[in-house]
């Protein structure tokens, strides 16, 4: 970050209040309602595509690993890009960057609906990600910046919302969609509501932030993309490994991955002491934000996962139809949104800890119970069982994100926001990857497109107790959660020395 004896002039053009008003800044509710609709819209389609793998695995002809990485993918995609968001907050005008990752969305969505099969349709959603990347980053630091401290829980649970929400909402609309049109459906009618959010930014958003003349560390991006991309491609790749279908050994790409990793981390250190850091390691320095990220790492391997692989376990095990899978999510995510903003008055009252630690439990009871679903499981008790799930899930969601945020320095918000969705999503990436391994794993089958219903209960099985397994790591972290006070300096240090 660029040395600096004022708030981050990016960010300070916006009015942030003072500690003394409950109250937003005239213009500030705005800001942050056109951010959160857009985050909405393009984080629709994060997990749009998983009750679709069952149709995609017929039509394209695909195994379920590679089915996954349409999701996997864009999950990677989000964690490589995401690193440089904090640059390109600083760099250019919220406006210039609202256009332009809505317009690279709009992109990616045509070019997935019109695709002649896997490697063109994975291109889409790709370009997809690219431009969904910057949105969430964006529109934690702005609520971050514009809440007064009385009133984060609460309006973080809001913005914390759509990151959780979203993804829970874009299987329900799959279902209904795929019930009586085909899969490019699902791209075709996003596009009308890209281009209305990218027309309604154009006339709303103004530029409110002033640029900082910082460049782009290619090195450090180069080593993001190797890193992050060879380690959950090796972890993607250890189900297929089973029977023998992959190229490579997962473990080569998972050295690599770790080793790319490891360097980008090293890049970021040295690169602070001159204030040009990608990703500013700083903020792992916060005791409350890294434990934090750590307890959300396993909350979003689980969840992201399981929502990858319960719509395969509904439609083998259970029978359910395209339709009635979608219909099945719909519950949970209006769990996840009446837990949410209750959740934020608890925080904003309470603390977290109360929260998380709840939610950790009944989560990771809710997991284990999905874990025994078989044919004679009645569709209401798995219903029950996954609407709880996500209400533990986003007990646990607002509060650890609000805590890690309050535990940095203002100046830090946007690397902050960097590095917690970047691990967050490499998280949700690895989870899917984990937990479709475990899958194939679990179905003893050499081909897992097509199982029995033996298989698929077995699969199924090994798969949520493997989930269920990652809860007890979130219990644990959970107890150690507790509110922190907010830092009193809003300056920037100087870079670090030699």
């Amino acid at each position: 970050m660029a040395t600096q004896d004022h708030p981050a002039p990016g960010l300070a053009a916006l009015g942030a209040p003072t500690d003394v008003s409950d109250r937003l800044a005239p213009g500030s509710a705005l800001v942050i309602s056109l951010l959160a609709a857009s985050a909405f819209t393009v984080m629709l389609n994060e997990m749009m595509l998983g009750v679709a793998l069952p149709t995609l695995i017929t039509d394209l002809g695909i195994t379920p690993t590679t089915g996954q990485w349409l999701t996997t993918g864009y999950l990677l995609t989000l964690a490589v890009l995401t690193p440089a968001t904090g640059f390109v907050m600083r760099r250019w005008h919220v406006r210039t960057i609202f256009l332009s990752a809505m317009s690279l969305f709009a992109v990616g969505t045509v070019i997935a609906a019109v695709a002649p099969g896997f490697g063109v349709l994975f291109a889409g959603r790709i370009l997809q990600a690219a431009g969904t990347a910057v949105f969430v980053p964006l529109l934690m630091t702005t609520t971050m910046r514009l809440a007064p401290v009385a009133r984060q829980g609460t309006l973080m649970a809001i913005v914390t919302a759509v990151p959780a929400v979203a993804p829970a909402a874009g299987p329900a609309l799959s279902g209904v969609v795929l019930s009586a049109l085909s899969w490019r459906w699902l791209f075709l009618l996003m596009l009308p509501v890209a281009v209305v959010a990218l027309v309604v930014g154009a006339v709303k958003l103004r530029n409110i932030t002033t640029p900082e003349p910082v460049t782009l560390d290619v090195l450090s991006l180069a080593l993001s993309a190797v890193g992050f991309g060879a380690l959950v491609y090796g972890l993607a790749s250890i189900g297929e490994s089973v029977s023998g279908h992959v190229p490579i050994a997962p473990y080569v790409p998972i050295a690599v991955g770790s080793a790319g990793v490891g360097a980008f981390a090293l890049r970021q250190v040295a690169l602070q002491r001159s204030g040009s850091a990608l990703l500013d390691m700083r903020v792992f320095r916060s005791r409350s934000f890294s434990l934090s990220l750590l307890v959300m790492v396993i909350v979003a391997m689980a969840g992201f996962g399981t929502l990858i692989v319960l719509p395969l376990v509904l439609t083998a095990v259970l029978g359910l139809s395209t339709l009635a899978v979608g219909l099945f999510l719909v519950p949970g995510g209006a769990a996840v949104s009446l837990v949410s903003v209750l959740g934020g008055r608890v925080y904003d009252r309470f603390g977290p800890r109360p929260l998380v630690v709840t939610g950790a439990f009944i989560w990771t009871a809710s997991l284990w119970s999905l874990s025994t679903v078989d044919e004679d499981t009645a569709v209401g008790t798995a219903l029950a069982a996954y609407t709880v799930m996500f209400g533990g899930q986003a007990m646990m969601w607002v509060p650890l994100t609000t805590t890690a945020l309050a535990g940095l320095r203002a100046d830090l918000y946007p690397h902050g926001t960097a590095a917690f969705t970047t691990i967050q999503q490499l998280a949700g990436a690895a989870g899917g990857a984990v937990l479709i391994s475990a899958y194939t794993i679990g179905s003893d089958a050499a081909d897992a497109g097509v199982l029995t219903l033996a298989q698929s209960e077995s699969a199924g099985r090994a798969a949520f107790m493997t989930a269920a397994v990652l809860g007890l790591g979130a219990i644990l972290g959970t107890l150690f959660v507790s509110r922190t006070q907010v830092p009193s300096e809003v300056t920037a240090p100087a870079p670090d020395r030699v």
